[in-house]
Order: structure tokens, then C-alpha cells, then sequence
């Protein structure tokens, strides 16, 4: 009995693997986390406050992924996603296209960002512009 147990939960726990978002991308290599990401970053010399490339960021998870991301042309322009459920939903929700600039409030659209690495654990931050991110700076 605690085989066939064993055998149930080791099935859902490769289900769950499976499913998630960061365990493979569109032509089947491993992706990393965000916590992983900015451990790799300093292969990329990345640092907290550095602006960071487009396609290297997940831009449904706003998170510096320290390698190549999925390429998904919207209304010509391209953003970036980590896996096929962030593709779909850059394609589907253009909420996940857009976000706050936290120095001005304004929207801006993450293609047109100025993105910042803001922190070591690979999180990032859309500004509108090197300005912006300046005054940010002065202010946190």
C-alpha cells in the first residue's frame, strides 16, 4: 500500500512540475526561477539598479530571467515570456503588456520601458524613462 501511495503523490508531484511555468521553454530547455535568475545575473554582470534587456526578462512575471526569453510579436512590438502560459497571456491580456511606472504612476507599456533590475532576487521594474528611474532612485 505505501508503494502505491508513494507511486499517487510522485505522479502529482511530476504533474505539478509539468505545469508549472518555469520548467520548460517553447523548444524544451530549462528554464530558472527568478531567485536562480539573479544568481546568474552575475554571469550577465547585471547588477541591482542596472537597466536590464528586454529578452531577458519574463514580462508576465516581471522578473530578470538571465537568458533569452520566448519572443511574442503583439500589434508589432515584442515581448517576453518565460513559458507557453505567459506567452498565451501576453497575447490574450493586455494587462500583462502594460505596467506602473513607480517613480511617475503613469502607464507605460513594457515593450517601451526602461526596465531595471531592482532587486537580487531578479525582480524588475518598468520605468518610462532613465529620468524616471533617476528620480526613483533619489526617492527610495
Amino acid at each position: 500500500m505505501n508503494n502505491t501511495i508513494f507511486r499517487v503523490v510522485a505522479g502529482g508531484l511530476f504533474l505539478l512540475a509539468a505545469i508549472s511555468c518555469n520548467t520548460q521553454t517553447q523548444s524544451g530547455n530549462k528554464q530558472t526561477g527568478p531567485a536562480e535568475a539573479a544568481q546568474n545575473s552575475a554571469k550577465q554582470h547585471y547588477q541591482v539598479g542596472d537597466q536590464v534587456p528586454n529578452e531577458l526578462v519574463c514580462m508576465v512575471n516581471d522578473a530578470y530571467m538571465g537568458k533569452p526569453q520566448i519572443a511574442v510579436p503583439v500589434n508589432g512590438k515584442t515581448y517576453y515570456g518565460c513559458c507557453q502560459m505567459c506567452v498565451k497571456k501576453l497575447n490574450e491580456q493586455e494587462s500583462s503588456r502594460m505596467a506602473i511606472d513607480p517613480a511617475s504612476g503613469k502607464k507605460v507599456d513594457k515593450v517601451d520601458a526602461y526596465i531595471v533590475l531592482l532587486d537580487e532576487q531578479g525582480t524588475v521594474g518598468y520605468f518610462e524613462s532613465e529620468d524616471s528611474y533617476t528620480a526613483f532612485g533619489k526617492n527610495n
